[in-house]
């Protein structure tokens, strides 16, 4: 044969190597375009089984989504794809596009895939407790069966949308409480929420107090309260800016919150008190504000009382004292390394007047700022703002406190005994940790204030540490 090619001429050989290369690609071509019926062929899976965190009762989850293989050298037809539970299912899948829950006849190429998306809704059912639904997706391939399993946890809770809360209201922790939209305090009524109740928030909704309204937080040191995203799911873990807020609105009397955690939000609290008493809007003590998009507390021309709080990560100031008011904050931890956009804000900011839509500045006095025992810090150069017009008082005292600030802190009618620029020796801010590692400049610089125990009920002593935390040596 080689001798007989010896004697073509060469074109003649080039022809037949080409026409040999048609037909062998031709029926390659043929075998992969071809559905393969064997039954030992099998598809295969990016998992094996598709997870669901906690899903409120009658709301839906995130979608998830998997991918179908087909690694064999031929084309496979997929009988039929289909939910195990039927038109009964919790769960619900699309095929590239077709909705379930039964699909039949999908070709996949060699060395192709599909996609599969799942969703999972739990229905009501008066439990009190998550439970586990289960199901799993059905794949039937040249009578081969195989199966990708599914599995939600589920959980009923208490629904409100864009409700109106009149008299006295309760909320205890049996059941989770779930807003939709606006959930109002009405005028002179009270919510209270019971310890260790959670609330969850959805999308552009909040819990708004309303004129000579009142809500109390009434969590403790093993069961806060909890305020955050209605999402559970992994993904939205710290991920601010999932809900509007609480607000105090102008008018709200005699609020009290004690341990909560209120987190990923846009704003943790919005309290207003113009026109009201001299009384508090706010008593807030015990309490975490952490990871909001924009303000973790936003105070506009108020009067709140402080112990023991942290404010963490906000993507604007985590304190905000705007158009004057009157404070006394004690004890007071604020954190903030945002890192999740460009921060322009500092982590303090404090003025004594508002600017209207003309660009006029309208004062109103700041007429007492009590910082005692307090640490503000950040991953910024300056940390601490003072945006004040001359003509109302601005009267502010930082007393034994670390500030992360460029400012001039030698006058003692404002400044007593400031340790300043001194990192804090926070234990892991980047986990939203701000207690106080051993080598902590804060450690035992502070002066006893009538809070005799820290945010964690560990005993201060006479020589107290600066911030909501009391260092506990191992």
């Amino acid at each position: 044969m080689i001798n007989c090619f010896k004697r073509l001429p060469f074109l003649q050989v080039s022809v037949i190597l080409i026409f040999a290369l048609i037909i062998f690609g031709t029926l390659s071509c043929r075998k992969k375009d071809k559905i393969d019926s064997n039954p030992g062929l099998m598809l295969n899976f990016s998992t094996d089984t598709i997870f669901f965190d906690t899903v409120f009762t009658s709301v839906g989850s995130v979608t998830k989504r998997m991918l179908v293989y087909n690694e064999n050298n031929s084309k496979l037809m997929i009988s039929s794809i289909s939910l195990a539970g039927g038109n009964k299912s919790n769960f619900t899948i699309n095929v590239d596009g077709a909705p379930g829950p039964k699909l039949s006849d999908i070709e996949i190429p060699a060395h192709d895939s599909i996609y599969v998306f799942v969703r999972v809704t739990v229905d009501p059912n008066n439990q009190t407790t998550p439970l586990i639904i289960a199901d799993s997706i059905l794949f039937m391939t040249n009578t081969n069966m195989q199966n990708v399993k599914l599995v939600a946890w589920g959980q009923d809770a208490h629904f409100y949308k864009n409700t109106l809360l009149r008299g006295i209201t309760v909320w205890d922790s049996i059941k989770p409480q779930v807003i939709y939209g606006h959930v109002r305090v009405d005028t002179n009524s009270k919510l209270t929420i019971m310890e260790g109740t959670k609330i969850y928030v959805h999308k552009n909704s909040s819990l708004d107090v309303l004129l000579n309204a009142t809500l109390v937080v009434d969590g403790s040191l093993d069961h806060p309260v909890r305020f955050q995203g209605d999402r559970l799911d992994a993904f939205y873990k710290d991920l601010p800016g999932q809900w509007d807020g609480i607000y105090l609105k102008r008018g709200s009397v005699n609020s009290s919150i004690n341990y909560a955690i209120i987190k990923n939000g846009i704003v943790g609290i919005s309290v207003d008190s113009i026109g009201i008493s001299a009384e508090p809007t706010l008593n807030i003590n015990n309490t975490i504000i952490e990871n909001e998009s924009s303000f973790g507390l936003y105070c506009y021309a108020a009067r709140v009382r402080s112990t023991n709080c942290v404010i963490g990560d906000c993507g604007s100031s985590s304190l905000a004292l705007i158009y004057g008011g009157k404070y006394d904050l004690r004890q007071l931890t604020i954190g903030n390394y945002w890192s999740s956009s460009v921060r322009t804000s500092s982590a303090l900011y404090i003025n004594n007047y508002i600017t209207d839509t003309l660009g006029h500045k309208h004062p109103y006095p700041l007429d007492s700022a009590f910082f005692g025992n307090v640490i503000v810090y950040g991953n910024q150069d300056e940390e601490i703002t003072f945006d004040s017009v001359s003509s109302v008082a601005f009267n502010h005292t930082f007393d034994h406190c670390l500030l992360k600030t460029s400012m001039k802190t030698s006058n003692p009618n404002y400044f007593i005994s400031c340790l300043v620029n001194l990192d804090p020796g926070y234990v892991n801010p980047a986990a939203f940790n701000y207690q106080l590692d051993s080598i902590s400049p804060a450690i035992q610089k502070g002066v006893p204030l009538g809070v005799d125990y820290d945010i964690k009920g560990v005993f201060r002593g006479s020589t107290p540490d600066l911030g909501a935390y009391q260092y506990v040596p191992k």
